[in-house]
């Protein structure tokens, strides 16, 4: 039977770490690629008995990169630290990786914010290219990372939770890291930040999500993430302008 892993990337988890982990406890071996935790991850990951490695975060592809060269599995299924596989979904993998057939598959993920399943917006449907043998797969990109895949696209029936957001202050830190990283990425590929970006792009952000995706449908949450969305394009791109000027610079 070929060997599956279950890869982790992980920066102060522990509230997410063990049920995570648990939820993995099908696959055959449980790697966690930790960016060195100020809190409990690196712990309790241990004690629930999976491989962990500390590396230095340089960007989530890179990250998921090194994490494949950490098991020899033939599959590899990647889970981030705030989603659960369902006993369905566990199952399924098994099977399919039991099978031999090789193909890359797409997961559907439900998606929770403060406890309320998110079913419109920029939430749904939200499937993503997480399960294929480990050899087929590279990844790209710093932040909103791509799975590069030699092997023909296929969606698994299973479906996996994303717990994406349980506080507001945690998603405030998240929503700071993430406009820091995409305005580099940004500034990378020459992309340019001037007032018309900022104050035309956030207004169009907003009206695709809450209108065209009806991200209204979603009551009150889907307003304040819609709104937040508007915050996080323009904030992404005041950062892309002062990367490429900072401000004051012209004084």
């Amino acid at each position: 039977m070929p060997k599956l892993a279950v890869l982790i990337l992980t920066y102060n988890e522990e509230e997410n770490i063990v049920p995570c982990i648990e939820s993995a406890a099908f696959a055959d071996e449980v790697v966690v690629i930790d960016s060195g935790s100020g809190d409990r991850t690196v712990e309790l990951a241990r004690q629930r008995g999976a491989k962990v490695v500390v590396r230095k975060f340089d960007g989530f592809g890179p990250q998921r990169n090194f994490a494949l060269t950490q098991t020899d599995a033939e599959w590899v299924m990647y889970l981030d630290a705030d989603e659960r596989i369902t006993p369905d979904l566990a199952a399924e993998m098994r099977r399919t990786a039991d099978s031999g057939e090789p193909a890359a598959y797409e997961i559907l993920r439900h998606n929770y914010a403060f406890g309320q399943r998110i079913m419109y917006g920029g939430f749904r449907p939200d499937y993503s290219l997480r399960f294929y043998p480990r050899s087929a797969v590279s990844w790209e990109g710093v932040v909103h990372e791509q799975a590069t895949v030699t092997l023909p696209k296929r969606r698994l029936r299973g479906v996996m939770h994303h717990h994406t957001y349980t506080d507001w202050d945690r998603y405030f830190i998240k929503f700071n890291s993430y406009t820091t990283l995409m305005a580099r990425k940004m500034h990378e590929q020459g992309k340019r930040g001037g007032m018309l970006h900022i104050i035309i792009r956030p207004w169009w952000a907003f009206f695709r999500v809450y209108i065209i995706q009806s991200g209204w449908r979603d009551g009150r949450i889907g307003f304040f993430l819609s709104a937040f969305h508007f915050f996080y394009t323009m904030v992404k791109y005041v950062k892309l302008s002062h990367l490429q000027k900072p401000m004051g610079a012209d004084k």
